[in-house]
């Protein structure tokens, strides 16, 4: 079989390896001169910055994407991070900053701030809501609707806001206790050595190895249907034929290349659920330190910053990616879809957030890269993720613009991947 994919992100890259392995024909094109989109490096001053992603892996090598890349024998070692996750809290517990210093505690005793009686509730949801997760609402919803304390909301925006940037109050309730549940099946975070290029690289050399082609710098300009069917692609001018097409562009992008689609009932539902497809923003500010400001690999959540939801130091698991001597520090902050048009003022509030998190570190701001429009962090926000078979046969969508329900980021683009392989070679 034939199949040609658009985008050589990192759902596109999965998909052409995988079935590049299972010996069907693979072509990939790749409209930027570079491969891996939003989850690979750029080289700068020495530091391996990513395009996107956080140089981490949300649930280490137990999770969708190490699995799929352990059945693709990829040549990738992602590193648990130790601790996994830990929170960032004010000295005092009177404050509402970390102004007057700060300690950190478990992510797992994210409990003790709360009242006695709410701790007793949250172990009582703990349980029941494995079983029994909310089907309606959103995150924020809930939490005022069962607990109702200002530190539950504020721990809750830092978690959304690091692993799927958005508040509690624009992502359902149902997709967060996916995304717990996950949690509970698979472990915490880690490192790929190497950062985000180790493993597009890793991809890119199976589906090589494997007969598969992947050009850059050539750009899709339509996807060829014939009686509502994708037969190919026009590139660069040129026509190219398949079985199948897989675009890892989002629905949106993808929808604007089918320019021969027949306006059926079905492709009709589909363009109006389009409508209200909304993509998640955030910013990235990069830190060049010389010594380390976190001391370890994993996450540090930042409930009382005004900004900035986590920060990592992924150095300290691969100092490769620093020069030497250096560590590399990243910090992201969701972006509200209301405060796009002011991303001056976000980026200066993030960069305070900073200062006053590290008040006696020495660092230097590396790059900052806003993530929004046609570059966002997801191209369709968590929870509100579309399907990954279009109404058109044979053309399926991959990538950020449709993960799968509880994948936070990389690991919903692989369910994303899993689930559009299953419909293809069932």
């Amino acid at each position: 079989m034939k199949i040609i994919v658009v985008g050589s992100g990192l759902g596109g890259l999965l998909s052409a390896a995988y079935l590049a392995k299972n010996g069907h024909e693979v072509e990939v094109f790749e409209a930027l001169p570079i491969i891996g989109g939003r989850f690979t490096n750029i080289d700068y001053k020495g530091f391996k910055l990513s395009t996107g992603a956080l140089h981490m892996v949300p649930h280490g090598n137990s999770g969708p994407l190490a699995q799929m890349l352990k059945e693709l024998d990829a040549d990738v070692n992602i590193v648990p991070s130790n601790p996994s996750t830990v929170i960032r809290m004010p000295a005092n517990k009177n404050d509402t900053d970390y102004k007057n210093g700060y300690m950190d505690m478990s992510f797992h005793d994210f409990k003790i701030p709360f009242s006695f009686i709410n701790r007793l509730k949250i172990a009582v949801l703990a349980f029941t809501t494995r079983y029994f997760p909310p089907k309606k609402g959103t995150f924020e919803d809930w939490i005022k609707n069962h607990i109702n304390e200002r530190w539950a909301t504020r721990i809750a925006n830092s978690f959304c806001g690091w692993s799927i940037s958005l508040k509690s109050s624009d992502v359902s309730a149902k997709e967060v206790f996916a995304i717990i549940s996950n949690l509970y099946l698979h472990s915490g975070p880690g490192v790929p050595i190497g950062g985000c290029k180790g493993v597009t690289d890793a991809l890119l050399e199976i589906t090589h190895k494997n007969g598969g082609r992947v050009y850059t710098s050539k750009e899709v300009s339509e996807i060829i249907i014939n009686n509502n069917h994708a037969k190919g692609v026009i590139a660069n001018g040129d026509r190219y034929y398949s079985d199948i097409v897989i675009s890892d562009i989002g629905h949106i992008e993808t929808k604007q290349l089918c320019k021969n689609a027949a306006k059926t009932n079905e492709y009709i539902q589909y363009i109006n659920q389009l409508q209200d497809v909304r993509p998640s923003a955030g910013i990235k500010i990069s830190l060049a330190c010389d010594e380390p400001l976190i001391g370890h690999g994993g996450v540090v959540l930042t409930p009382f910053a005004r900004r900035i939801d986590g920060i990592n130091e992924v150095t300290n698991v691969d100092p490769k990616l620093a020069p030497e001597g250096k560590h590399l520090v990243m910090t992201h902050q969701c972006l509200h879809w209301n405060r796009i048009d002011d991303i001056e003022k976000e980026i200066e509030l993030g960069i305070q957030d900073i200062k006053d998190i590290f008040p006696d570190k020495k660092f230097d701001v590396l790059m900052v890269q806003s993530y929004h429009d046609g570059w966002p962090v997801n191209r369709s926000a968590s929870s509100q993720d579309i399907p990954n078979k279009t109404p058109i046969s044979g053309l399926y969508i991959v990538g950020d613009g449709a993960k799968g329900e509880g994948g936070i980021e990389v690991e919903g683009i692989t369910l994303g991947v899993s689930n559009t392989l299953d419909m293809i070679l069932s």
